[in-house]
């Protein structure tokens, strides 16, 4: 068999295996919208019941309730949620073709270049991981223009209030005068209200889509004061003073911990860099450790304490604010 076709074959082998289980594991319910028009209108009561019946009060989750490194790494693989929180027009069965295209035209160009027959898997792989590292990327992104936008929108809430509006008003508001992403985010959170969904359910919704400790402060205030009364205005004023002066001392832990976040990069991508260079020089000498048995298990101890120095650093040098 020639090293083209087995390179497409454990590309192909390895794109159904991650495709398999991104559809076994992501969720299929309906909508809350779809629910409560289901509920309204009298068809499927009884799956439209349970389906908000299920649906468990924000109140009850502790605000600190940080995600854990396993939690976040199972979270990844509910496709439709992580397409969602990164606003990408784009379905399982797009996402997977895209990454089986670029995963063969990596191969294809690897066998072009005469790259080794062994390295061929690690490009296909490559090149079709890069939709999903493109998708990791505008998710984090639309968080945290979310979270830099948050303290804005509130001001502009406790105004409205203040002036004798009412929230909902307030989220119309906020929806027409700033951007997406938060725009976009309170303005549906207002047409759901408008489809007969209730606020709190609207609101944990927003939480699941945009995972924001700030945020999830302000939707528990806004049920809390639902619940029991006071001054709104004033409770919004101070959490939009507390994310500021969060950001803050954010931007103070990021300029002292820089040397070390450049000293983890540097440190992670050279022997990267030292494999490229080795592999151009001397050809025959590196692929001793994919054709060597003893070189096999090198490499994979090397590659092992490669991920473990990466998470070391990275704990390091994230101090949570």
């Amino acid at each position: 068999m020639t090293p083209l076709l087995i390179g497409l074959m454990v590309f192909v082998g390895v794109a159904a295996l991650v495709g398999a289980v991104s559809l076994f594991l992501r969720d299929k319910p309906a909508s809350r919208i779809e629910n409560r028009l289901d509920l309204l209108t009298g068809t499927n009561v009884s799956a439209a019941k349970e389906a908000l019946s299920k649906e468990t009060s924000i109140l009850s989750q502790p605000l600190d309730d940080g995600v854990g490194m396993f939690q976040s790494f199972l979270e990844r693989f509910n496709v439709a949620l992580l397409f969602e929180q990164a606003d990408a027009n784009l379905n399982v069965g797009k996402f997977l073709a895209v990454s089986a295209v670029l995963g063969g035209l990596g191969i294809a160009l690897a066998v072009i270049i005469h790259i080794h027959p062994a390295l061929l898997p690690l490009v296909g792989v490559g090149m079709g991981s890069l939709p999903l590292f493109w998708i990791l990327f505008r998710r984090k992104r639309r968080i945290k223009a979310f979270a830099a936008q948050l303290p804005d929108a509130l001001e502009m809430l406790a105004r409205g209030l203040r002036s004798g509006q009412s929230l909902a008003f307030g989220f119309n508001m906020v929806s027409h005068e700033m951007p997406a992403p938060i725009g976009r985010e309170f303005g549906r959170v207002f047409e759901e209200q408008n489809l007969g969904l209730a606020m709190d359910e609207s609101l944990k919704a927003m939480t699941n889509r945009i995972p924001n400790l700030d945020l999830k402060f302000f939707v528990t205030a806004v049920i809390l004061q639902r619940q029991t009364g006071g001054d709104l205005a004033e409770i919004l004023d101070k959490i939009g003073n507390l994310i500021r002066d969060r950001f803050r001392i954010w931007g103070q832990v990021q300029a002292l911990t820089g040397e070390g976040r450049l000293s983890g990069v540097v440190l992670l991508a050279l022997p990267f860099v030292l494999f490229l260079a080795v592999y151009q020089l001397n050809h025959d000498y590196l692929m001793t450790l994919f054709t060597d048995p003893l070189g096999t298990k090198m490499l994979a101890v090397a590659v092992a304490m490669q991920i473990l120095g990466a998470l070391v650093i990275r704990h390091i040098v994230n101090i949570k604010v």
